[in-house]
């Protein structure tokens, strides 16, 4: 109970500071510190318009400046109808500054209060929007490729042209912090236990497979990327390496505008299609799009195992495989505005995705207490998985920073993971057959309820609830041919049903305030209660556990320098990691007869301490942006390999024989140590560079395993564009990262890069794109190693992902300049998530 009580001193200790507005696009509007005024009874008032619409502006800021030296003297905030007024203004002569987001800052200079009881009227006062029109081309100020921001980092997908074309794992591999692999296996500072939302917003589509979601999602689709090292209580407690959103691409103008897009390549092709009307209070848009992908690759395997009296089993394994496959998407959402308070929204999105993978392997098992085993195995595993999420929302406000949201989800995901092989002695000869199946699917139903208050003229409390519910199950059976004329049969041992429930209920509460106008500070408080239950339904093993975790989180920052340019910032945060369906599945994956792997129904969830110090500065055309940060996990989940009998799974082999089987085990401690630098310069007028660099030492340790593994790792990424001019652009994007610890082993680095070269056609409305990707090496290798008082094992997998793609966009249609609110949405960011499906 300390805790609680902790937050709550913190929280009431907080009134007593003097507060400045908290400026963020999604919880509040802009407004301005309340600085003292001299006695008076005068009064300015007028309205804030938009110069285009004649609409008002909600919300403006409104800030009245001393004619002399321009300081702020008072200020104040538009209404829902664009009016302002400033009151107990002393008589004198004064400026007016009006400023929102999306508009020309406009400033008024000849003010005159008249005397000290006179009401001056400005009237109406017209905002210009910063987006202007060019031939119903919009042109806007250029965004970088990658912001820095108080609380997160953003890497704006759209911007980087190299994209074009690719999935959303492509997008990933240039993104700050990150690192993917070429499954799509994705980490954030070295830490595969992360959150990725879509939107905003939890989707099934990620709930089994990260890896297999990213390969399902169009890089053209992405709009931007938030990478969130540190998120505050507002923020579901799950995800221990931080909080990942991928944020697609809607556009939300009025009016009636679209685009459609097209690409062919040697390894993707894809083709999609947006529109959007919008018309005063009611909004439609809709995408929907095809994407296809295929690849081929090999991998060789040697392993030793260690046997009593100084005996040795050996592994020799070759395997040769092609995969492709196909992702269609469709997305349709519904706005309605009825008036200035209130806005609802309505959207529905689903993906159905396909993928095939051949394979042929070879494997011989040499051991002195078995026969020699010499066998070819040609597996063919098909996946399938359907999805969609149905979303809604409410939001009232109040008035500006007030503010009240009501959302609901409902989210399920169906998929079907199946395999087939003939196994072949002498190459000719078949032997055995075997057929898996696994059904598999998961619901989700979240409700949840935001308020957002201004505690005085600047400080912001939040408070909120959540509901989630979780159902999930797997439905897996094996059937096995000996060939001996009794055909296909079931094997019971290998055969079960899952379900499994997991109720999530929180509440949070958040207070943001500002101090002496540089010290910023956040704190907040989230408590977690979960509910487990999970059953076999042809066995009598169950899952129980029922838990409840206080989530706290600190954020304190210092704005300094002669133009306030520099910033340095100290956070922490505590985040569970509850097991998903990836690591419970207890389906147990024979397809390679002498590498087992399965889930552990009897996981535990991990809980992390994260502390991050953050500087950074920005001057003239360049920024620099340096953290150092320390993650501890206890009791972590890692992937543990150990060498059992073969007859544990297969009764029919020899005695003594012996197979690899994974799983997963609360079995370590993991501790990161690192260091983070990015920086973006503008070189010349029209070329920019971004770079980032992360370097960290890794510790994990089991005391149950008495293993311990340790290294020094990092990785980087290098980009840069240049507007060559007359619609020519060229991006180069680069990757590169050294080798990775596990707690039984060692994966080696490994570099990528991309080339583009766009141009931009009929009045900028549409561009052909050209992208070439590590063009000068057919293949990336990578090494792993394992090594136990058990084993060793040595693994090299090859893909071959060079890749040339040729792309077409165009967009039509025409948009005025109105702004749109903006929208509320819920956020699950809860789960630990697998790598690559592979079950």
């Amino acid at each position: 109970m300390k805790h609680p009580l902790l937050l709550l001193m913190l929280l009431s200790s907080t009134g007593s500071l003097r507060a400045v507005a908290q400026t963020t696009p999604s919880a509040s509007r802009p407004t301005l510190s309340t600085l003292p005024t001299a006695k008076g009874n005068g009064r300015l008032t007028g309205t804030v318009v938009n110069a285009k619409t004649n609409q008002p502006v909600e919300y403006a800021t409104v800030a009245l400046l001393d004619k002399a030296t321009d300081k702020p003297i008072d200020g104040g905030v538009c209404d829902e109808k664009g009016h302002f007024s400033l009151t107990k203004i002393a008589a004198g002569d004064y400026k007016i500054s009006i400023s929102f987001v999306g508009f020309q800052a406009k400033v008024i200079d000849n003010v005159r209060v008249a005397d000290a009881d006179a009401t001056v009227n400005l009237g109406q006062i017209s905002l210009t929007p910063s987006v202007q029109q060019l031939k119903e081309v919009k042109v806007t100020g250029e965004r970088e490729l990658v912001e820095n921001k108080v609380d997160r980092i953003v890497y704006n997908a759209e911007k980087d042209i190299t994209n074009t074309g690719g999935t959303a794992a492509d997008v990933l591999r240039k993104v700050p912090l990150l690192t993917v692999d070429l499954d799509g296996n994705v980490q954030m500072r070295g830490s595969s236990n992360l959150r990725v939302l879509i939107n905003n917003k939890p989707s099934t589509i990620v709930a089994a497979s990260v890896a297999d979601a990213l390969r399902q999602i169009p890089a053209d689709q992405i709009k931007s990327v938030e990478v969130i090292t540190s998120p505050s209580a507002k923020y579901d407690a799950e995800g221990t390496g931080g909080v990942l959103n991928i944020i697609l691409k809607k556009n939300s103008l009025p009016g009636i505008n679209g685009s459609v897009g097209a690409s062919a390549g040697t390894r993707s092709s894809n083709l999609n299609t947006n529109l959007n009307a919008r018309r005063e209070k009611f909004g439609l848009n809709a995408n929907a799009g095809s994407y296809l992908f295929y690849n081929r690759g090999r991998g060789e395997t040697a392993r030793t195992t260690y046997l009593p009296n100084n005996q040795e089993a050996s592994l020799e394994q070759t395997s040769t495989s092609r995969t492709n496959g196909a992702s269609l998407y469709g997305q349709l959402g519904f706005d309605y505005d009825p008036t200035a308070k209130d806005a609802f929204s309505l959207s529905g999105r689903g993906n159905l995705f396909r993928f095939r993978n051949t394979s042929d392997q070879f494997s011989a098992y040499t051991s002195p207490l078995t026969p020699c085993d010499v066998y070819d195995r040609d597996v063919a595993n098909r996946n399938q998985n359907r999805n969609l999420d149905l979303n809604f929302g409410y939001t009232r406000t109040m008035k500006p920073r007030q503010e009240l949201s009501l959302l609901a989800l409902y989210s399920i995901s169906k998929g079907n993971s199946d395999y087939g092989l003939d196994q072949f002695r002498d190459q000719t000869r078949l032997d055995y057959r075997e057929k898996s199946f696994n059904d598999n699917r998961n619901r989700e139903a979240t409700l949840q309820a935001d308020y957002v208050q201004p505690v005085d003229s600047t400080g912001t409390l939040e408070i909120g609830t959540k509901m989630i519910l979780r159902d999930v199950g797997s439905d897996y059976q094996i059937l096995a041919d000996s060939l001996k004329g009794t055909g296909y049969l079931l094997i019971p041992s290998r055969t079960n049903e899952f379900r499994y429930q997991q109720n999530v209920y929180a509440g949070y509460l958040t207070y943001a305030f500002t101090w002496q106008k540089v010290y910023t500070f956040k704190a907040g408080g989230r408590l977690e209660n979960t509910y487990i239950n999970g059953d076999f339904l042809t066995s009598d093993a169950t899952v129980s556990q029922s838990y409840t975790n206080f989530v706290p989180s600190v954020m304190a920052a210092r704005d300094f320098g002669k133009t306030k340019n520099q910033k340095l910032k100290l956070s922490y945060s505590r985040r569970i990691q509850r097991p998903n369906i990836y690591f419970l599945n207890p389906y147990v994956n024979t397809q390679d007869r002498r590498n087992v792997r399965s889930g552990n129904p009897e996981l535990n969830p991990e809980l992390t301490n994260s502390y991050e110090l953050g500087y950074s500065t920005y001057f003239k055309t360049s920024s620099i942006n340096a953290s150092a940060y320390w993650r501890q996990t206890n009791n972590a989940i890692e992937q543990i390999s150990q060498t059992v009998p073969s007859t544990t799974f297969f009764p029919d082999d020899p005695a003594g024989s012996t197979l690899l089987y994974s799983t997963f085990q609360n079995v370590a401690r993991n501790a990161n140590y690192g260091l983070n630098l990015y920086g973006s310069t503008k070189v010349l007028t029209k070329v920019t560079v971004n770079g980032s660099v992360n370097g960290y030492y890794q510790v994990v340790r089991s005391a149950a395993l008495n293993t311990t593994n340790r290294g020094l790792m990092f990785n980087g990424n290098l980009s840069t564009s240049w507007q060559i001019g007359k619609g020519y652009s060229a991006q180069f994007n680069g990757f590169m990262s050294s080798r990775t610890v596990t707690l039984q082993g060692r994966s080696s680095g490994f570099r990528y890069y991309a080339l583009a070269m766009k141009k931009e056609l009929f009045e900028k409305k549409g561009s052909l794109t050209l992208n070439l990707e590590n063009p000068f090496g057919q293949a990336l290798v990578f090494r792993n190693s394992l090594a136990t008082d058990q084993f060793r094992s040595f693994s090299n997998n090859y893909y071959y992902n060079r890749s040339v793609r040729l792309s077409f966009n165009y967009q039509f249609g025409k948009a005025d300049n109105r702004p749109n609110r903006p929208k509320k949405s819920i956020q699950n960011d809860d789960q630990k998530q697998g790598a690559s499906s592979q079950q």
